[in-house]
């Protein structure tokens, strides 16, 4: 695909960025302009590589080398007939995917990948340009309703191919927006929100509901939703956050990663900071890092966000922390290729400023006299293997204590939260505490479950890729049969 030689004549390119010092001082996304080009070049590189692997690392089987191709032939309006046939928002993973098709890409075994997740983002914006977006209207429709609950992406792909499938959508979301964690966990310098609102304004055109502030088990009966729909999809996402219970953790100054990040989007939005993504009131007040010497615990992509909004803030210090080793700058020979890579990644956040430090313990908050945390003691370790199993030993006289005012405990999530919803259906769980759903249908016939509630917390790109696996699910339960795309049947006959 892409030109036979293009890989040899282009080498991988991408926007530029602002300088860190001018893109501090707001919240919007950061990329200079890129010329069209310079795109189509990148499709270029795609090589006729025999069986694309890339298929193999995305979670939604895009099509990837056809609209790769239909991109260096410069024929936008082919290549986002072939990328909606498989994704329903390219707009958001073409700004925040990790992209695991570009680890996966044959040409990355000895050359850098081809700019696959540049390419998809590309040619959403594009067919926006063009006018090659636009709502459904035509819909002929079952008279089946189905209610969604959460507006992630999960439950916004679930709504938008249930709709598609003409059966009559009502999403219910607990916070005061569209959008869950695209909306309030994600900083808008990665995702600015008018792209959030652009899809959602398309997805009412077609016919789908949407109720905010509607927190099914709490101030909406689960019963009542239960028995008013013919099915319902809960995909309300992992947001029972990992605590880190030492000693200390009682001090001011020591918050979930999600309230200070949440909190800032509404501040850019300028929306009250009354209650957070859950719904719920704010517990602490507002939550800056202005002046301030702040430890982000956790070196994944929640813990860069933190980064990068303790940095807009003006923090005195940044620095962050991670229980594991350092990985590697490169691919390991124990993790080859087309695996995930475990390697060192720098993101644009790290590069504003941030120490960054690895195989950290952390054993306990300090505080001042008022309450207030002030350092964090820890300890460095070696990662061992004993038993058959990886475990870490703390090295002897290795203890310190950080400066601290403030602390983000950015470690993930474990599950989704039991009360409300879950707990008022009787919804079975697995032994991780997600829901027990198979093939997205649960203990009860009518409701089934996608996205992070059902299998863990994950990517962006999987929560859409189970949206709308389950939204077939769904559709053959209700009709017996489905025309819904299924990744494993393949989207789109290219003839």
């Amino acid at each position: 695909m892409g030109k036979p030689t293009g890989f040899l004549e282009y080498t991988r390119e991408l926007p530029s960025y602002k300088k860190p010092k001018e893109r501090l001082q707001d919240y919007k996304e950061f990329y200079l302009d890129f010329p069209e080009e310079k795109t189509r070049q990148q499709g270029a590189r795609c090589m006729d590589c025999g069986v694309p692997f890339c298929h193999y690392g995305c979670p939604l089987g895009n099509i990837i080398p056809e609209f790769n191709d239909a991109v260096y032939n410069g024929d936008w309006e082919l290549a986002i007939e072939i990328l909606s046939s498989t994704n329903n928002f390219p707009e958001f993973t073409g700004r925040i995917c990790p992209a695991p098709c570009e680890a996966s890409c044959v040409l990355g075994i000895n050359q850098p990948a081809v700019a696959i997740e540049h390419i998809e983002k590309s040619i959403i914006e594009k067919a926006f340009e063009l006018g090659y977006i636009s709502p459904n209207k035509h819909i002929v429709r079952t008279g089946k309703k189905v209610a969604v609950v959460g507006s992630g992406p999960a439950g916004l792909a679930a709504a938008a191919q249930l709709n598609k499938a003409g059966h009559l959508v009502t999403v219910y979301e607990r916070a005061d927006q569209i959008g869950g964690l695209l909306r309030y966990g994600i900083p808008d310098f990665k995702l600015e929100k008018w792209v959030i609102d652009r899809r959602v304004e398309l997805m009412k055109e077609e016919g789908i509901a949407f109720v905010v502030n509607a927190n099914i088990g709490v101030n909406i009966d689960a019963k009542k939703l239960y028995d008013g729909f013919d099915a319902v999809v809960l995909t309300g996402g992992s947001t029972a956050p990992r605590d880190l219970p030492i000693p200390g953790r009682a001090l001011k100054g020591i918050y979930p990663a999600m309230e200070f990040l949440s909190q800032q989007n509404k501040r850019v939005a300028d929306i009250e900071r009354k209650n957070d993504h859950t719904g719920r009131a704010y517990q602490h007040g507002e939550l800056l890092a202005t002046d301030k010497n702040v430890i982000v615990i956790g070196g994944g992509d929640t813990g860069s966000d933190c980064v990068g909004t303790s940095n807009r803030h003006g923090a005195k210090s940044v620095t962050q922390i991670e229980l594991l080793g350092k990985p590697p700058v490169g691919r390991d020979e124990q993790n080859p290729w087309p695996n995930w890579p475990i390697m060192l990644r720098t993101s644009s956040s790290h590069e504003e400023g941030c120490e960054r430090k690895w195989a950290l313990l952390s054993k306990e908050f300090v505080g001042n006299d008022n309450g207030e945390v002030v350092g964090l003691k820890v300890v460095e370790i070696k990662w061992v293997v004993k038993d058959g199993r990886q475990t870490f030993e703390e090295i002897p006289g290795s203890e310190q204590v950080l400066p601290c005012d403030l602390a983000l405990l950015a470690m993930g999530f474990l599950y989704p939260e039991k009360e409300g919803v879950i707990e008022q259906l009787g919804i079975a769980t697995d032994d991780r505490g997600n829901i027990l759903a198979q093939n997205f249908q649960t203990n009860l016939p009518k409701v089934f479950a996608a996205g992070d509630m059902r299998r863990g917390q994950s990517l962006v790109v999987w929560a859409i890729s189970e949206g709308r696996e389950a939204a077939r699910a769904v559709d053959i339960f209700l009709m017996g049969s489905s025309e819904l795309e299924s990744k494993d049947e393949g989207a789109l006959d290219l003839g």
